[in-house]
Order: C-alpha cells, then structure tokens, then sequence
C-alpha cells in the first residue's frame, strides 16, 4: 500500500478487511479484477467476457431502480428520491482494482474505478450471468441506499444501471480508502499523515452523526468498525459498510447474533450471545473503533481468542488503556462499552462529548506507534485466523 493510493475499499456491512492500491489498467483488454462485498471479501478472477470485449460497453438504454422499492421496508421519515438511473455510456477511464491480498474469494461481484460527469467514482459491478436472487439483492441494496438519503458523512450513491447488464452501482470515491487501511499508512509513513488526538475527536463526530443518522432511519449499522469508515481527501470519514444494515431492513427476524467470526472482537456483549441487537449495540463497537484509531489500526483483544471474548468480558475485563490515549478518550471509550445497554452513551450524547472535547484536545502531538505492521499477526489477532484460512499475496 502506497502513500499515494488513490483508491476505495468500498464495502457493504459485512465487510472483512481489504486493502487496494493503484494498480489498475484501462479496461480494453480481459483482466483481472476484485471486489469486496460486506459480509465477505473477494479475490481476483479472469473476466467472463470474451477475448477484446470491454463488459461496459452495451448500448444505451433506459434505467431505473425503481421496480425494487417495494422489496425495502418503508422508512419513518420520507426523503426526496433524486433519479439515479444511468447508461453505461457514462463511465469512462474504467480500470480494475488489483488486491494486495484476499480473504474469502467470491465471484459474483467486481469493483472497478471510473469517471462519471467529471467525478471519481467507485463501480460496484454485478457479475453477468447473474440468478434471479443475486440481481434482486443488488439493485435491492442500491433501493435501500437511495431510501436512506443524503447525509454529509455517508458517501453518495451517483447512479444505478438497473436494466441492461451489468448491472452497477456508481458511488462517490473516498481518495483515501478504507480507514484502517489509512491508519496503517499512518504508521508506515509518518510524512504523509498527521493523526493528532484532535483529528480522532473530528473524525468520530463524523462517524457518529452518520451512525445517529442511520438510527434515526430505523437501521442498525451491526458492523462498527475502521475497515467500514472511509477517509477522503480532506480526510473527512464516511461510515459506509452497509450490507449488514441492509439485510435487517429486508430480513424481518433475522437474528442478532454474529454472522463472522471474524467480526466478534468488535461486536457487543449482547451480540455474541446470540441476543438482539439494537443502537446500543453499533455504540459498543464505536467504542472500539475509537481504540483502532488511536492505536493507529491495532486488533482490539488480541491476546484473547474470539470466541473467548465473551467469557473475558463476562469477568468484566476490558481493553487497556493504549500508551497513545489520553485519560478522556479512553474515558469515552469505556462509556460506549459498558456491558450494560442502557449504561451506555447515546448516539447523540456521543456527538456532545466528543465535539465538547476536540474543542481542547491536543492538535500538535502527532501519533506515532513504532511497531511495524505486522500483517500475519494481525489477521491472527483480529480473530480472521479462527474463522477460516487466508492468503497474503
């Protein structure tokens, strides 16, 4: 991963971790390509389209997303619905994304980086052929985003080919891709980052009003967490990762319990017993996010197996206070992560205490952590390892 990586790891909820560099190559030849979906990540594959065929290139038709809206649970709130139906003819200087490793291959859906009305966007491309079930959950997800609205920290769904395939969704571009993988950058390459105190407390406001926002739409985000918070240029945070929000809107009952392994370090006490969720659960693992941020991308729990979290907890065990975090942070860290729910902060408690306090954090000390990344260790820390086998590439 490079300073200057200019791409996304654009993911639904149910995201695993993923890391992209720069390194794709215009779209006029077959290549190798990678997308990453929510509850899972995926790896490269040969393109299905014949020898010389660009798979963007059909003939302009009408689009809509509009036939799929009654397959996503109303909402409390209505928002004004802005057309986002395209033409493949809109996307130009399409290149694939290239992996620097894997986990969980899937073949079903790719992402590529393009232009689109003189923006940088991230295309999320629907495998053609694609059953009837994989179509109906793609552009039932693109509903599902539009249903949400406009938010400053959630990014921006620009256009949906719903018609001729392959189908896509168009999303605005985060320069900076995925946060954890911009933490790690952080603490590889001290020029090109500043991470104060101050800028967690900035970043978390951010994150936290698109968390208060998804609630206030009747969604549980269920996958908190910096592999889910985006970073662009100005190093704004987005909070996407919206699968798992998506599938408890249009799966009435589905249970709380952890769907991944690989995601019970950041998951409530609650969760991983198998209980409901509910916004008191996403506040638990902000409280997590916030020790990834000042840790500069550290697994929380990692001397712990994952599926001992719940017993050590149960002991009323929590995470240490990081070398790196100030008394008041880690303060806040442990009211989001109280076992209790109704202990603790709310969503709009949380965005009182951290704006209040970014008023007096300190903006000169830049964040420095001197070990090295160590990608092994940290998959094996994280929890991936106790779910199922990786690769590093």
């Amino acid at each position: 991963m490079t300073s200057n990586a200019t791409t996304d790891s654009l993911c639904e909820a149910d995201d695993k971790l993923c890391i992209s560099e720069k390194k794709g190559h215009e779209m006029t030849k077959p290549i190798a390509y990678w997308y990453i979906d929510c509850n899972h990540r995926h790896h490269l594959h040969g393109i299905d389209a014949p020898p010389g065929i660009n798979p963007l290139e059909h003939e302009d038709v009408e689009m809509t997303a509009q036939n799929v809206q009654q397959n996503i649970k109303p909402s409390a709130a209505a928002v004004p619905q802005v057309s986002t139906e395209r033409h493949h003819g809109v996307f130009g200087q399409v290149t694939a994304l290239e992996q620097l490793y894997y986990i969980k291959p899937n073949d079903t859906l790719n992402l590529y980086r393009g232009r689109m009305e003189n923006k940088n966007v991230i295309l999320r491309v629907l495998k053609d052929p694609a059953t009837g079930s994989e179509k109906q959950r793609f552009l039932g997800f693109a509903s599902f985003l539009s249903e949400l609205g406009p938010h400053p920290f959630i990014p921006l769904v620009l256009g949906v080919v719903s018609v001729q395939p392959p189908l896509i969704i168009a999303v605005e571009e985060q320069k900076h891709r995925d946060l954890l993988g911009f933490l790690w950058q952080c603490r590889r390459d001290n020029s090109s980052c500043d991470i104060t105190e101050k800028r967690i407390f900035t970043m978390a406001g951010q994150v936290a009003s698109a968390l208060e926002y998804l609630h206030s739409r009747s969604c549980i985000h269920g996958n908190m967490g910096a592999r889910s918070v985006l970073v662009d240029e100005d190093l704004t945070a987005n909070l996407w990762g919206l699968g798992s929000a998506y599938r408890r809107r249009t799966q009435v009952g589905s249970p709380g319990a952890v769907e991944d392994m690989e995601l019970r370090k950041w998951q409530a006490p609650e969760v991983l017993a198998a209980r409901p969720v509910s916004p008191s659960s996403d506040v638990w693992s902000f409280g997590i996010l916030l020790y990834e941020m000042v840790t500069l991308g550290d697994p929380p729990f990692a001397s712990i197996m994952a599926t001992e979290l719940l017993q050590h907890l149960q002991r009323g065990k929590f995470l240490k206070r990081p070398a790196t975090c100030s008394n008041t942070l880690y303060s806040i860290m442990k009211s989001c992560c109280q076992w209790n729910p109704q202990r603790r902060l709310s969503t709009s408690e949380l965005i009182r205490t951290l704006h209040t306090e970014e008023k007096s954090a300190n903006g000169r000390t830049v964040l420095r952590v001197p070990e090295p990344l160590n990608l092994e260790r940290y998959m094996r820390e994280a929890g991936y390892g106790e779910a199922f086998n990786y690769a590093v590439l």
